[in-house]
């Protein structure tokens, strides 16, 4: 079995027009994400897969969900597809506390 560590980042480090992937479910997603990301809940992922790579081409891809275990199995199974993908350490729980941009279906977004 491989036992190689998960690419990961910090949110700081994520770059303001990456390409950032949100794995979280439907609410979460209504309630905040960073804008400009792509939504597909996990259960979708691989069969979404071609779809996420289409838009990623060459670029890497940024995983992020609530805190990071969703987006740590997706971003394993991406890498293990060939794509350059990485896990945003703390999902959107850093990423708000962060003070990175944030938008929702509520006034104000927020990390449900």
């Amino acid at each position: 079995m491989n036992h190689a560590p998960i690419p990961s980042v910090d949110v700081r480090d994520v770059p303001a027009d990456a390409f950032l992937l949100d794995v979280r479910e439907p609410d979460e997603w209504a309630a905040g994400r960073a804008e400009g990301a792509l939504h597909v809940p996990i259960g979708e992922v691989v069969g979404r897969a071609a779809e996420v790579t289409d838009r990623a081409g060459d670029d890497r891809v940024y995983v992020v969900c609530r805190v990071g275990g969703r987006s740590a199995q997706v971003t394993q199974f991406l890498v293990a597809q060939g794509v350059d993908a990485v896990n945003v350490d703390g999902g959107m729980l850093s990423w708000a506390a962060a003070g990175r941009p944030m938008t929702g279906d509520a006034d104000p977004a927020h990390v449900l």
